[in-house]
């Protein structure tokens, strides 16, 4: 790739967070910091690995490379030196107080399936493809879409509470339903309200629901009810979005666990944890990787 076909946008300083070495050690952020490395533990006066409870704001930025739809195009995120960082394995989960890091794979208002790139170095951000050609939602999706870095849906984990489905090998995904259009690739900071237990095709793909902490209406936002005073309509918008966006290629309506319905902020976090755990175990090689990149 040409320099010329690559461009640079920094992330907003406060829409960024900590970015994880990929070697232990402990970056100097000031008194209250308090960091973990990838796979080693850093502090041991906190309860949980991978995380970081600074919020700490590099010069992250979103490096593009190829022209948009296209099958060279990527977003990768780089560091103030240049060096790519992974918005899978190196971007911190979480910020403490019940805050989260979040990755915008696709705006809302869009419909290119921009996702992580989770087999490719430094997962890149990237369009989906099938027989080679480039995909596409056959409408809009209208909130802002995403994951959650350090989390993992197993692929031979079975969960005895949603049919004994197996994951879907991804990172959690986030649907961020703040009023503001967000970028491909840029990083917010969320606050969990809800899941939606999605089955695809017999794989559990979780849909957390999440504000971010920007969006003026977030203070009004803690759990799933608050999502149906402010925003009425909306879980059931998501759910029926997405159990029907596959059926116009002509395949069948997705289906969900937990009768249907949308879990509480706390099952959220439940589930965010359980995933967190399945990503340590993955990077640090207890399990099969497969084709899935850890770098």
């Amino acid at each position: 790739m040409s320099a010329s076909m690559a461009t640079a946008r920094a992330i907003p300083a406060a829409a960024t967070s900590c970015i994880l070495s990929r070697t232990p050690f402990l970056r100097s952020l000031g008194r209250n910091t308090i960091c973990f490395s990838r796979a080693k533990l850093i502090s041991p006066s906190s309860r949980r690995l991978f995380s970081c409870r600074a919020i700490y704001n590099p010069q992250i930025q979103i490096k593009e490379e190829g022209k948009p739809e296209t099958l060279d195009y990527r977003v990768f995120l780089v560091d103030n030196s240049g060096k790519r960082v992974s918005p899978w394995h190196d971007l911190p989960l979480h910020l403490g107080d019940g805050i989260f890091n979040f990755v915008v794979e696709i705006p809302k208002e869009s419909s290119a399936k921009m996702e992580i790139a989770t087999d490719e170095p430094f997962t890149p951000i990237k369009q989906d493809t099938k027989k080679g050609k480039l995909r596409y939602y056959p409408y809009n999706i209208h909130w802002n879409y995403g994951m959650l870095p350090q989390t993992w849906e197993d692929p031979l984990l079975a969960n005895s509470e949603v049919e004994g489905a197996f994951g879907d090998n991804d990172p959690v995904d986030v649907v961020e339903i703040g009023d503001t259009r967000r970028e491909i690739g840029q990083i917010l900071r969320v606050k969990p309200l809800a899941a939606l237990a999605m089955i695809d095709e017999g794989e559990l793909d979780w849909k957390i629901v999440a504000i971010s902490l920007d969006d003026p209406k977030a203070p009004s936002l803690n759990d799933v009810g608050d999502v149906e005073k402010h925003f009425p309509g909306t879980l059931s918008a998501i759910r029926d979005w997405f159990r029907d966006y596959k059926i116009p290629d002509g395949k069948p309506a997705n289906r969900f666990g937990l009768g249907n319905k949308p879990a509480s902020k706390d099952y959220a976090l439940k589930i965010i944890t359980e995933t967190n755990e399945s990503w340590a175990k993955l990077v640090k090689r207890s399990i099969p990787s497969g084709e899935l990149s850890l770098v």
